[in-house]
């Protein structure tokens, strides 16, 4: 999180809460990818717990690099592809499939542009007041519309997804942006991870309803086979 180590660490074990009881309602592995969204959130705001240590005391200094780039892989590449891929596998309308294979493609070619930013230019981390500021010095021909390919391929596929509750994800994840463009902008990286636990319940709910709906679709088809076998 944005604000402390002890916040960073605070959030991380909320969120491995979070997480068990996430992974405990898959009941496929078309699932698994969804449900692991609180728990990537986890080991991201521990990586900034970390961070937080190696830039304040020189015993963790060691830490610096590798919790920075963990931090940055999940925040920067991971996202933009497995928020819209790990919707597009619970998809079961095969239009709104269609639309959401377009997302993920964006997402991908996010993912590995900010990859190649990330390998190809220095990266930096250091705490200005109650934040952390990653220092990226990436190509600023494309900053614009690389980051609204970002925001296109996080927020926009909730919104496009059948399930009814992952409308309510596009809106944690949209107002969370919001907020964090509006107050925390030369923070945004940092602060938006600070909505994580609220995002993370939000995909707790949903996995709440695909069971409900998985559970209500078999005990239709008992039901069936039931009524045809008292036909006979």
């Amino acid at each position: 999180m944005c604000f402390s180590a002890t916040a960073s660490f605070g959030a991380g074990a909320a969120l491995a809460v979070i997480s068990y009881a996430t992974v405990r309602k898959v009941q496929s592995y078309q699932q698994l990818v969804f449900a692991s969204i609180p728990l990537i959130f986890c080991i991201q705001q521990i990586s900034e717990g970390f961070l937080w240590l190696a830039l304040s005391d020189p015993a963790y200094a060691p830490l610096k690099y590798i919790t920075m780039y963990i931090f940055l892989i999940f925040a920067q590449i991971v996202w933009p592809t497995w928020i819209p891929l790990s919707i597009y596998i619970l998809e079961k309308n095969s239009k709104k499939k269609k639309i959401l294979r377009l997302f993920v493609g964006i997402g991908s070619l996010v993912s590995l542009y900010l990859a190649y930013c990330m390998i190809a230019n220095p990266v930096d981390a250091k705490i200005v007041g109650y934040h952390v500021s990653y220092i990226q010095d990436y190509p600023l021909a494309f900053q614009f519309s690389g980051g609204l390919l970002y925001i296109v391929a996080t927020i926009l596929p909730p919104f496009v997804s059948s399930i009814k509750k992952m409308k309510i994800l596009g809106a944690a994840i949209l107002i969370s942006y919001c907020i964090t463009r509006l107050f925390y902008e030369d923070y945004i990286i940092s602060v938006w991870c600070f909505f994580a636990t609220v995002i993370s319940l939000v995909v707790l709910a949903i996995m709440y309803e695909v069971k409900k709906i998985k559970v209500e679709s078999r005990s239709r088809v008992v039901g069936g086979m039931q009524f045809l076998v008292n036909q006979k």
